[in-house]
């Protein structure tokens, strides 16, 4: 058998195992419980008695920016 052989013959299985699987009922899903609420804790930038002087821009990791508001640099200094 040539390799393309050897693969349709592995892509006609998957599919007939797929098949099949898909006869059969799915299993009952456990009920998903609701997790408790953590409590706010206070950050850096909402301690910080300048924190409405603060840019305040967040990165994808929730960190805030700690250049002045309004700042002309392009960009961001996190902490």
């Amino acid at each position: 058998m040539s390799k393309m052989d050897d693969l349709r013959a592995l892509r006609e299985a998957r599919y007939e195992r797929h098949v099949a699987r898909g006869a059969q009922p799915a299993p009952p899903r456990r009920p998903v419980q609701p997790q408790a609420a953590e409590p706010e804790r206070p950050t850096a930038a909402t301690t910080d008695s300048s924190a409405d002087e603060l840019c305040g821009h967040r990165n994808m990791s929730g960190r805030t920016c700690t250049r002045e508001k309004g700042h002309a640099a392009k960009s961001h200094r996190y902490s």
